[in-house]
């Protein structure tokens, strides 16, 4: 999602958004998918620093772990799920969808 003074961070954000669906679209007469990983607040720190607060403010109750998209990588990396493709997958505890960030 945007903020002021983001329009670098948008269109960049476009840009992989639309390349993901052409190259699924170009590639898949070779069978290849091509899909995107959007990840939200993902916490690479000590985790036991952040609030309740913190966690609180994603539909999901928490704040996103490394492991969280390494789960994303390896559904969409599934050779059994080639159905999957020119998606953007958001991993991000619902935080897009409820668009509002405590300070």
């Amino acid at each position: 999602m945007s903020e002021p003074n983001s329009e670098g961070y948008a269109a960049t954000k476009g840009g992989i958004v639309a390349i993901t669906h052409a190259l699924a679209a170009s590639l898949s007469n070779d069978r290849i998918t091509v899909n995107a990983i959007s990840p939200g607040w993902i916490h690479t720190g000590d985790y036991s620093q952040l609030t309740t607060i913190d966690h609180d403010q994603h539909f999901s109750k928490r704040v996103g772990t490394p492991e969280d998209i390494a789960r994303a990588c390896l559904y969409l990396t599934a050779k059994e799920n080639d159905f999957v493709t020119g998606i953007n997958l958001v991993v991000d505890g619902g935080m897009t969808r409820k668009m509002i960030y405590e300070e």
